[in-house]
């Protein structure tokens, strides 16, 4: 069994995707991000920095695991699925995971702030982020012109950028100039596992304002 500690955020669904993927059971352990529950001492006895998701192995001596890369990991491993074994398998599928979260989950994170969240229109910060969020979905679609999957088989590389990727809108980017990367996101997004997935630990019935004031509080 695992423990898993999560909110509504794409990092977030990259934990529960990847578990529903590879049915491997879970609880799931819900925190308010806006009431600062990831700070309690509670919590950040299993994550020292204080952000979501964060896993415990009720199976391997409550063993604990952070930061969404590692947790993929751990999951890939325990469960022989979505990772290859072989060495130059094994580092396409990180090397792509890597990609996700030095590149899509914090440029499009930065978009989102400057877009939606911060009290003041810094233009000039939201086109630089808007821009690189781009020019990412670029190299998402160039290397998908001709491959199914980013690194070879399904693997949790595309879990990872997907969980991202898709809430394009919510960056303000659109994808009409990505034709391969706008059918691999409608791909993923029709599999079973990863519906299942982003709907934990449900959805937070609020309206954007409410939403968008409670994301900023975070930024303090």
């Amino acid at each position: 069994m695992i423990e898993l500690y999560t909110a509504s955020t794409p990092n977030g669904w990259k934990a529960s995707v990847a578990l529903e993927e590879m049915a491997i059971p879970y609880e799931v352990h819900a925190l308010n991000l806006a009431e600062g529950e990831q700070k309690q001492p509670d919590y950040l006895s299993i994550c020292p920095n204080g952000r979501i998701p964060a896993i415990v192995d009720t199976d391997n001596d409550r063993f604990a695991v952070f930061e969404t890369g590692a947790i993929m990991i751990y999951l890939a491993e325990k469960s022989g699925q979505f990772l290859p074994t072989d060495s130059k398998g094994r580092s396409q599928v990180i090397q792509w995971l890597m990609f996700q979260m030095g590149g899509i989950g914090p440029m499009m994170g930065q978009a989102n702030v400057f877009y939606r969240y911060f009290p003041e229109t810094i233009q000039p910060a939201i086109d630089r982020y808007q821009n690189e969020v781009k020019r990412l979905f670029g190299v998402l679609d160039t290397h998908l012109q001709d491959r199914e999957f980013l690194a070879g088989n399904y693997s949790i590389a595309d879990m990872a950028n997907w969980c991202w990727a898709h809430t394009y809108k919510w960056s303000g980017v659109a994808i009409d100039d990505f034709p391969h990367l706008t059918r691999w996101l409608d791909a993923i997004a029709a599999r079973p596992a990863v519906e299942r997935g982003i709907a934990v630990p449900g959805r937070i019935e609020v309206d954007k304002k409410e939403f968008v004031e409670g994301a900023r509080k975070l930024l303090v």
